[in-house]
């Protein structure tokens, strides 16, 4: 695989790898949103929010349009919120293998019990 198309992929990564800029990236998918509205939602200090939004802004992965005297910030691409859908989707999953594990082994402790 081309060295650049892996090395983008690990930043595009990279930047999903924290839980605020994924709350971010969910939020956004909803609609544009200021640092405002976003701060508001998230119950976080605007410097924080403003901060991981410099992240996901660095990576090509949000964009700002100025409006007045806030910036409104938008997913570069909207599969993103497609991608946001399947790791989701994949994370069910995940869950589901694991309540199905403990399930079987609270019954395996059981009929030892019994």
């Amino acid at each position: 695989m081309n060295r650049e198309i892996l090395q983008f992929k690990t930043e595009f990564f990279k930047a999903l790898a924290h839980p605020m800029r994924i709350r971010i990236l969910e939020l956004l998918s909803e609609g544009n949103k200021n640092v405002n509205e976003l701060q508001a939602i998230l119950g976080s200090e605007g410097s924080t929010v403003s901060q991981q939004l410099a992240i996901l802004r660095s990576k090509n992965v949000v964009y700002g349009i100025k409006d007045g005297t806030s910036v409104i910030y938008s997913l570069r691409d909207p599969l993103i919120k497609d991608l946001l859908v399947v790791a989701k989707a994949i994370f069910d999953n995940h869950l589901v293998d694991t309540i199905s594990l403990l399930e079987d082994m609270r019954n395996e402790n059981t009929r030892k019990e019994g």
